[in-house]
């Protein structure tokens, strides 16, 4: 809730001005039916044609002014709402942007994506409520009570009874409805998480026959959801039954009452119409404020949800220099007996193993590196270290003689050029795809096109690099989208370049000019290949060989195959298969 308060504090002036003008609608709807209780017990007797009528263009007025109010005030409560859902989901995005490694898996993507979608909604539309129902709600219920007891006490005392149980009803059940609320967030999440990996997954769900049992595996998530929803929805709705039968009761009473106290003479028979009004009012200011509750419940688990995110504390500050490690020589990139595992901060005391354990090397600027090794060894886990995605746990990674954690991200992170595993190309054109926001002019990106073996695709297009690439590349073959990727690692000309995995999708003929291209016009690019075939990388300065996360070799290609068993098989192999 402090999220909502705090973000609508912002627009203070404007909110300001919607509530005043709604509470004024408020006040005139509350007019009429005073204004039909003076007509019909005091003009109407008169015997007046033109009072009756002057009176009646009064309540004509009067409820148009009341509609005219209302709806400017909703107007601009809802360019209020959207103002305030549009800060909370661009400063989401932001801190989203710009959590570690370590905070992204802790939240996962599935709940981050409904964090910032049906949260920020939510919140929305609890911010639209507290400017329109916040205001005409209780100024119904205390309003009418108020006129009511000014008119009639008696009758009034009817009002007075059945309020305070309802909203005594009211507060018990909204205790309840924070925390269903937030378990049907989290159920949401499962949902998304299901949903998006079953869609990014589907060729492979269709390939295997698994449609059937993707479906029932979504229906659980989906049942699930919907129970805690429903359960939610329910209690939630406790409150609405018993005040419609409040309702009914209490316009008997007031009619049985009003009737009686009408035949004694205590009071006019206007006064019993303008009672049924102002009963409907105030009633409906209950269940208006009943409503208030159910979306504040939702809105405050939502903006709980999203506070956690925006509230995270940076686990990832910049050293300063005498904070950092030195490093034990003058390399461009060293690692000193790196150890690393991802669960660090589960903190359930026990002992886990390493993703990478004890990892050492070292390469002079322009040199190039190899890994090689099984899937998990802990390949990809260098490079995230190397880009601070992660914080080392023992030893240190330095680049260019300063300890990673010494940079600002941002400064560190343009050094690179990287092709990661399953990378994205977006829906954009291949021109902005390469290019990435980045000042490059056309002439750099061809050249970057020329370098990744694709300038036979590009020239085949008609349009060439203002060709559109759909969603994840999906009008692009693999090895297409892969040689997309390597341009726009390319185009910036980097310091370090990597690529993960990135020439799987490549025949040998293009892989081989890829290297090529790289050694002849990146050849100040300290590069780093991280590849499953050794043809990709026999001709590296440096090749590491991972095995569950240790280094079981490191030398050049001809020194392995002299030292290391385990790259003499995967060279025989993979050339045996070649032969």
């Amino acid at each position: 809730m402090k999220l909502i308060l705090r973000q609508m504090g912002l627009y203070r002036g404007k909110i300001t001005i919607s509530m005043a003008i709604k509470l004024a609608g408020a006040m005139t709807e509350l007019l009429i039916p005073y204004i039909l209780e003076h007509l019909i017990d005091e003009v109407v007797p008169l015997g007046r044609l033109e009072l009756v009528l002057l009176w009646s263009a009064l309540m004509i007025l009067t409820a148009i002014l009341t509609r005219q109010l209302n709806v400017w005030a909703n107007r601009i409560a809802i360019d209020n709402a959207h103002r305030v859902s549009y800060d909370v989901r661009q400063a989401l995005f932001a801190r989203t942007a710009n959590l570690s490694g370590a905070q992204f898996d802790r939240f996962g993507l599935p709940s981050l994506i409904s964090r910032m979608t049906s949260d920020s909604y939510n919140v929305q539309s609890c911010v639209q409520a507290l400017q329109t129902m916040c205001v005409r709600m209780p100024m119904m219920l205390l309003g009418g009570i108020a006129v009511t007891l000014a008119m009639d006490a008696p009758l009034a005392s009817i009002l007075l009874v059945i309020v305070p149980v309802l909203v005594v009803v009211i507060l018990c059940v909204s205790r309840y409805g924070i925390p269903l609320y937030r378990r049907v967030q989290a159920r949401l999440d499962e949902v998304v998480r299901v949903m998006r990996e079953d869609i990014t997954g589907i060729r492979v769900v269709k390939a295997l026959s698994k449609t059937a049992y993707e479906k029932q595996h979504f229906a659980r998530e989906n049942e699930a959801m919907t129970r805690a929803d429903i359960r939610a929805s329910t209690i939630m709705a406790i409150p609405g039954p018993l005040m419609q039968m409040c309702l009914n009761l209490g316009l008997t009473l007031v009619v049985w009452v009003g009737a009686r106290r009408v035949y004694t003479g205590a009071i006019k028979p206007g006064v019993i119409l303008a009672f049924l009004t102002y009963f409907n009012m105030v009633i409906q200011g209950v269940m208006g404020i009943n409503r208030i509750f159910i979306m504040l419940s939702k809105a405050t688990a939502s903006a709980n949800r999203i506070e956690q995110v925006l509230s995270l504390e940076p686990d990832q500050r910049v050293l300063l220099p005498e904070e950092a490690k030195t490093p034990q020589g003058e390399e461009f990139i060293r690692f000193e007996h790196v150890s690393f595992h991802y669960d660090a901060d589960a903190g359930d005391g026990q002992e886990r193993e390493k993703c990478l354990s004890d990892i050492s090397f070292a390469l002079k600027r322009g040199e190039s590196l190899g890994i090689i090794g099984p899937t998990g060894c802990g390949k990809t886990t260098i490079v995230n270290l190397l880009m601070r995605f992660y914080d080392v746990e023992e030893g240190g990674v330095f680049v260019d003689g300063r300890d990673v954690r010494t940079y600002q991200l941002d400064a560190l992170r343009r050094k690179f050029g990287v092709v990661f595993q399953n990378d994205m190309v977006f829906y954009n054109s291949l021109r902005e795809n390469i290019r990435f926001g980045r000042p490059l002019e056309d002439r750099a990106l061809l050249a970057a096109v020329e370098d990744a073996a694709a300038m036979e695709y590009v020239g085949s297009l008609d349009d060439g690099l203002s060709h559109q690439a759909e969603i994840k590349g999906a009008n692009l073959s693999g090895g297409q989208k892969q040689r997309m990727l390597i341009a726009r690692a390319l185009a910036g000309d980097p310091e370090i370049l990597i690529l993960d995995d990135s020439s799987s999708a490549l025949d040998y003929q293009t892989d081989a000019a890829l290297r090529r291209a790289i050694q002849a016009h990146h050849s100040r690019s300290t590069t780093i290949m991280v590849a499953q075939r050794v043809s990709s990388i026999q001709s590296m300065t440096h090749i590491l060989v991972m095995d569950d996360g240790r280094a079981i070799g490191y030398g050049t290609h001809q020194e392995l195959l002299e030292t290391c068993p385990a790259y003499r098989e995967i060279y025989r192999a993979q050339m045996g298969a070649l032969a």
